[in-house]
């Protein structure tokens, strides 16, 4: 799929369990091989500082600090203004005159004491009136603000009852984190997290262009959820290491500043060895351009697995992902982890049939991969889904068996979701919320993955409790 800020290609991998199915209809895998789409990349620099963020959304009083060495995000108030000195100043008016007569003074004494009796008098209709508007003005904040919260703390926030932490994982790229534009905002992505915090404890990110390792780093820190991040390195073959190199430099920056305690992996590459070899003109993944690619890609995954080492985060996992029949044998041994893509739409799968053959494809050509190899990575489904829509470019809603609907929607989430949890099996449901610029880029169903619509309102679907 053209997914998150870099191309994709929509590839059946499966989703959801590391032991044998029960499930019966298991396909011909001979006759399913995945389905190729073309892949955008993005050789353009990003040079986006978080320092520059606006203030949080309803925090008029607070800004950002981005460059926090430390697992704690700092916010720093603004200064406060425009208090008065309410002390009484002294007078010097009451200067006695050595010459005045005795009724003189007595004149003066009584005059000097009736004012200060005045003046007493309206100090204290002046307080009194202030203490009267400071509870009245305490009265109506208290009707707005619950009692003992703080409406400027990212993780003071309402809680949505339609959501369920029922999620294992979920895929996420923060809204304008394409190249080169860069429009993503660290006010988006804590509304973000706030969101995916009442689904999932576990996200995965694509690559890192436009800060956003960083954003969400801050993010989750901001809004102290329970929340661990794979966050991701997206190289390309065509541009020798540059996107690999400047990747790393935003990872590497966002672990400085953020430390690596809710980081649970590096995924270096993305349907790498598919879009190589298929650019080749093959379809083996062990075949002569799967070695080329795999070439590239082990020395950049040894080299990510480096830097974490002189960074004494050697706990960070580091991993791949790619298409579920794609996967490179020297590259799998070289990880701790694989994400296989696993989409029962591009596979022609009808609806009925779908988290079936989703779970019995994962494990029958995945794990069994994976478990052949020497160093038994752990494998999880990188992505499973379906879609909701389609755009009237390049597709339309018939591609299968099945429509591109919510109500299909919520039949693959109702029989997915809880069995794969139940089964121990790690997956990245596809995908956060709908994402507009791919309807324009490649059409079809590619922008119409989301839980959420394009807006951050969820679909019409019910999330189960497992």
């Amino acid at each position: 799929m053209q997914r998150s800020g870099y191309s994709s290609s929509m590839q059946q991998v499966a989703p959801y369990r590391d032991t044998p199915t029960t499930y019966t209809g298991s396909p011909n895998l001979q006759d399913n091989n995945d389905p190729v789409a073309t892949h955008a990349r993005s050789p353009f620099d990003s040079s986006h500082d978080l320092s520059s963020e606006p203030t949080l959304r309803n925090s008029p009083t607070q800004q950002p600090l981005a460059g926090q060495p430390t697992s704690t995000v700092t916010y720093m108030p603004v200064p406060q203004s425009g208090y008065q000195n309410m002390e009484p100043r002294n007078s010097d008016w009451l200067e006695q005159t050595q010459k005045a007569s005795r009724r003189s003074r007595l004149i003066v004494i009584g005059s000097v004491t009736t004012l200060i009796i005045l003046i007493a008098a309206g100090i204290a209709v002046g307080v009194t009136l202030s203490k009267k508007s400071t509870n009245n003005n305490s009265s109506s904040s208290s009707s707005s603000v619950p009692a003992g919260t703080n409406p400027n703390d990212p993780s003071n926030f309402p809680k949505n009852s339609a959501l369920v932490n029922s999620f294992y994982g979920i895929a996420y790229t923060p809204l304008g984190s394409q190249l080169p534009d860069c429009g993503n905002s660290l006010t988006e992505v804590i509304e973000d997290i706030q969101l995916l915090s009442q689904l999932t404890s576990t996200i995965r990110l694509y690559g890192s262009d436009c800060n956003q390792s960083s954003l969400v780093l801050a993010a989750i820190q901001a809004t102290k959820v329970n929340m661990s991040v794979y966050l991701g390195n997206y190289p390309d073959a065509t541009d020798n290491g540059a996107a690999y190199t400047r990747q790393k430099g935003e990872i590497q920056t966002a672990l400085q500043q953020y430390g690596g305690s809710n980081v649970a992996g590096i995924t270096v590459g993305n349907e790498f060895i598919l879009d190589y070899i298929t650019s080749q003109g093959q379809t083996d993944p062990n075949g002569s351009a799967g070695q080329a690619a795999a070439a590239m890609l082990v020395p950049w995954i040894n080299d990510t697995r480096s830097m974490l080492s002189s960074m004494g985060l050697s706990n960070i996992l580091v991993g791949n992902a790619d298409a579920g029949s794609y996967f490179n044998n020297e590259v799998l041994a070289a990880v701790d982890y694989g994400m296989a893509n696993v989409h029962p739409w591009f596979a022609n799968q009808s609806i009925a049939n779908a988290a079936a053959w989703t779970a019995e494809f994962f494990s029958t050509t995945d794990v069994a991969l994976a478990q052949s190899l020497p160093n038994k990575p752990k494998m999880f489904i990188a992505e499973t889904g379906w879609p909701t829509g389609s755009s009237s470019f390049n597709a339309n809603p018939n591609d299968g068996p099945s429509l591109a609907s919510v109500e299909n929607l919520q039949i693959f989430i109702n029989d997915f979701a809880c069995q794969a949890t139940k089964n121990g099996t790690g997956y990245f449901f596809f995908e956060y919320s709908d994402e507009p610029w791919k309807n324009v880029t490649y059409g079809g169903v590619e922008g119409y993955w989301g839980l959420f619509d394009a807006n951050k309102n969820l679909k019409n679907i019910t999330i189960p409790t497992c």
